[in-house]
């Protein structure tokens, strides 16, 4: 009789905030000679009546956070993905780890403590942030490797990609090329690219041996798949600011347009027309004036807060985004 393997169900928060106009994730060290890795924890049916209730603990006891927003990413389950520095074989008779990703949003308020554990995202994904121009990391480095790792399937008859898409098709795709326009929301399939690519530390980690083209390692690289869960939550949160008001549970009470715009930016990893992104603000019903202004010293500013009853008003109160050009 085939012996079954058990399975530990692990709960990962993706904790995001924006500081200083910059994203951050909450990301603390799981261990010796482990990277920095999210607030994760195995899930206890006796002790966590739910999933969620049960992640808010460990983002508690981990990161001292009591989270507001939540929600569901997806579940990371890939054999392999979760070991360091280990044999296949060393993961025998230990259990197999399925991980439930969230993404959980919160504030860092100007002027507030400096809180070390928040990570810059965008040093995970350094390609990812297009806000001041395109990112030399990717004509320097990601393009030309993943051109050598492309040509590399079509002389390898051997060992044919069996996938729908070839690999060349890939990277036009997730990353713009050949005509093709960057979509900021494809984030996880372009890392899972770099990945299968072996140009990201995890990719190499995983498979126990370097790839052809492993001598770069792109990004910081973060414990077990909690990398891959980060950018399934970077991807998520860009695409919902399309069509809900979620960048509001990173903003104090009240604010700027100023300041609205540019955590906007730093999410979506994009700069935006400034008179484009006050209009889409303004007309879609998503603030309203505090009547106040900032007192700062300068040119005063018409201070706002979120206008809720938007909620109820549009099916998907969000900001239809678009490049500045």
């Amino acid at each position: 009789m085939t012996s079954l393997q058990p399975i530990e169900i692990n709960l990962t928060a993706v904790v995001m905030a924006v500081h200083q106009d910059q994203p951050v994730v909450y990301a603390s060290s799981l261990g010796d000679n482990l990277p920095l890795g999210l607030p994760s924890g195995p899930f206890d049916p006796v002790n966590h009546r739910t999933l969620e209730l049960g992640l808010r603990g460990f983002a508690q006891d981990q990161a001292g956070l009591d989270l507001d927003y939540v929600e569901q990413l997806y579940t990371f389950g890939d054999r392999g993905r979760n070991l360091i520095d280990a044999s296949p074989s060393d993961g025998f008779g230990a259990p197999h780890i399925v991980s439930i990703g969230y993404l959980a949003l919160t504030r860092i308020f100007p002027g507030a403590t400096e809180r070390t554990n928040f990570q810059p995202l965008y040093t995970s994904f350094p390609w990812e942030d297009w806000r001041g121009s395109r990112p030399a990391v990717l004509d320097r480095d990601i393009l030309p490797a993943l051109a050598r790792w492309s040509e590399e399937a079509e002389t390898d008859t051997g060992n044919p990609d069996r996938r729908a898409l070839s690999r060349r098709e890939r990277i036009a795709l997730h990353f713009g090329t050949e005509g093709l326009p960057f979509d900021e929301e494809k984030v996880l399939e372009r890392y899972e690219l770099l990945y299968d690519a072996g140009l990201v530390e995890e990719g190499s980690r995983d498979r126990r041996k370097p790839t052809p083209v492993a001598a770069l390692k792109l990004g910081k690289a973060m414990a077990f798949d909690h990398r891959r869960i980060l950018a399934t939550a970077l991807g998520r949160i860009r695409g919902k600011l399309k069509y809900r008001p979620v960048i509001f549970e990173m903003m104090p009470e009240s604010f700027t347009l100023t300041d609205l715009q540019r955590k906007v930016e730093a999410i979506s990893g994009q700069h935006l027309h400034k008179q484009n992104f006050r209009r889409l603000v303004e007309t879609g019903g998503l603030v309203e004036s505090t009547g106040e202004q900032t007192n700062t010293g300068g040119r005063p500013a018409a201070l706002f807060r979120f206008r809720r009853e938007v909620l109820t008003e549009r099916p998907a109160p969000g900001l239809r985004l678009g490049r500045s050009g």
